[in-house]
């Protein structure tokens, strides 16, 4: 996109243009005319350079000065650049790291697995925010402080495995953790995502008085709860080291992860396989999301050296060679 800065000076054009019109209609005043009764003996002498240069030179004095005028105008050549700005949500998520999420219910791995590779995908489409990890079993330990760069969280996802704390099912210490870390946030909203597969038995503080801290702090708290109901298969270690499967019971606490979910604002969702941990995750993605605003940026480039420069130079050596070696005599 090419612009005048100061357009009003291509004014200064109409003078010459006027000019040279009425010179072409009228004949150059300063030029003495002679009559010849047959001009054909001038039509067989030879047209020359030196007898078609001082024609061109008129043109080229005339283009100088229209360049030179157009650079005085300031041309600009403008380049469209766009950003985009958004106010980012704090996001921490909460993941149950106990030892009942080995049951492999959630093929092809078991819950922690698919579970990791799940939120490390929502994390990577989370240009913008600023996310946290929490993990928790029979304690909660903050993985990642809220940080603005999905791939930081996507890959201390993938170094998450059991045993980093105690075994248990922590809920409420797990919501006082992440709590904790998103009351020093800045984005437009917070929220929290809490995975958990059990029924609360461990830690100092009970899952409802922890939830009831997050409305004063503006927390939405999104709960998820994986894993069938009733039995699952777990892998076991035998007294030769072999590796075997067998049934075990499995329990989700519903009730009071539907608790924490409507005293937030938030939704309480049940995963029964991958697939379904997989839409649950999208869906709290589609939910929480803060509009983008585009800002244009025109920025614009100064043309003027590129005409002024060759304008100078043709009226110059036009006026030069009309004065000098293809002089006109009257």
């Amino acid at each position: 996109m090419i612009r005048f800065a100061d357009p009003a000076v291509l004014a200064l054009l109409v003078p010459p243009a006027v000019a040279w019109w009425w010179s072409r209609r009228r004949g150059h005043p300063s030029r003495v005319r002679l009559g010849f009764s047959d001009t054909a003996v001038l039509d067989a002498v030879a047209r020359t350079a030196r007898t078609r240069v001082p024609r061109l030179l008129g043109v080229a004095r005339l283009v100088g000065v229209v360049l030179a005028v157009a650079a005085l105008a300031r041309p600009q050549l403008g380049t469209v650049e766009e950003r985009v700005t958004q106010e980012g949500i704090d996001i921490v998520i909460a993941l149950d790291i106990s030892r009942s999420m080995e049951a492999e219910d959630f093929q092809p791995s078991n819950r922690l697995d698919v579970a990791k590779a799940v939120i490390r995908k929502f994390a990577e489409g989370r240009n913008g925010d600023r996310l946290g990890l929490v993990i928790f079993a029979g304690k909660a330990l903050t993985k990642c402080p809220l940080v603005l760069g999905p791939e930081i969280v996507a890959g201390l996802v993938d170094e998450v495995d059991f045993g980093e704390v105690e075994d248990g099912t922590a809920i409420g210490s797990a919501i006082a953790t992440s709590l904790n870390r998103l009351k020093s946030g800045q984005g437009k909203s917070r929220v929290l995502v809490l995975v958990t597969d059990g029924v609360n038995n461990r830690g100092e503080i009970d899952p409802m008085t922890a939830t009831r801290l997050a409305r004063p702090l503006g927390v939405k708290i999104y709960t998820i709860g994986v894993g069938t109901q009733g039995l699952a298969l777990f892998p076991m270690r035998d007294a030769l080291g072999q590796v075997r499967h067998v049934q075990r019971p499995v329990e989700i606490d519903e009730q009071l992860l539907e608790q924490i979910a409507g005293e937030t604002g938030g939704r309480y969702f049940r995963a029964t396989d991958s697939e379904a941990l997989a839409k649950i995750f999208g869906e709290i993605d589609a939910l929480e999301r803060s509009p983008a605003q585009i800002d244009r940026i025109t920025r614009y480039r100064e043309l003027f050296p590129l005409l002024l420069v060759p304008g100078l130079v043709l009226v110059v050596l036009a006026e030069v060679l009309s004065r000098t070696l293809f002089r006109v005599i009257p």
